[in-house]
């Protein structure tokens, strides 16, 4: 039995420890969470309307760095009112009622910590989907079958990607979760909605987390539909930071 939702999942950098960018030395795993009937009925044909009326097609497939870096083909971009006009679509398509958990791993502190024992990857992961099952719990959602869509990144990292989600649902701890999530690949090719909304999620948080005081309007989008503490707290909460 389904449980209504569907979580899309995407990542930013690279989760290698041997080589670490100095500019961004951070992974991010981000998890868009969406009740189905949302994302079928309102998420989707806003972005689909969205793709005709700046590309007139929707084959074209949205990408944060492209999207931030103005290349083709979002070099349409490069016009100040063309920009601000695309943004207002892109804000509300996150005005949606969905949710986004993630966990973003400090990868220096973190290999300082734990060495090369786990990869930075396997961490996130097993962090963020504890915290998608809270939030189902929360929806009384729980228990029921979700599927977890994340997008293929070749045949040997699929491999090893869904043998650490087994792994993970084989070992939690955490009473009702192996039962609920359904795992799944995505081809690049899919041209999938959910995957391009995570896609656009990922970066935009590490870049807050390494620069805090610098302007990001796609953070404060994402902020907005992180799950919080009754405190009002959204660390520990709709993003686990580690270490």
């Amino acid at each position: 039995m389904s449980s209504g939702y569907i979580v899309y999942v995407d990542e930013s950098g690279d989760h290698s420890l041997t080589k670490i960018n100095p500019d961004y030395p951070m992974f991010v795993l981000a998890f868009c969470v969406f009740p189905i009937d949302v994302y079928v009925d309102h998420v989707v044909p806003l972005v689909q309307r969205m793709k005709f009326d700046f590309f007139n097609h929707d084959m074209v497939v949205l990408h944060e760095r492209e999207i931030r870096q103005a290349t083709p083909p979002f070099d349409i971009l490069l016009r100040a009112d063309v920009r601000a006009s695309f943004m207002d679509r892109i804000d509300a398509v996150f005005e949606q009622r969905f949710g986004i958990v993630a966990t973003a791993i400090r990868k220096t502190e973190f290999r300082e910590q734990n060495g090369g024992a786990r990869s930075p990857y396997d961490v996130a992961l097993e962090f963020g989907l504890e915290r998608v099952f809270l939030q189902l719990q929360r929806c009384a959602a729980a228990g029921q079958e979700t599927v977890v869509i994340f997008e293929s990144r070749g045949r040997r990292e699929d491999q090893d990607l869904e043998r650490e989600f087994d792994r993970i649902m084989s070992t939690t701890r955490m009473r009702g979760m192996s039962g609920s999530f359904r795992f799944r690949i995505a081809s690049k090719q899919a041209n999938s909605t959910g995957l391009q909304i995570a896609d656009m999620v990922a970066r935009p948080i590490g870049t807050h987390l390494l620069k805090p005081d610098q302007p990001n309007r796609a953070w404060e989008a994402i902020l907005s539909r992180m799950p919080r503490s009754p405190q009002g707290r959204v660390e520990g909460w709709g993003l686990k930071i580690y270490p």
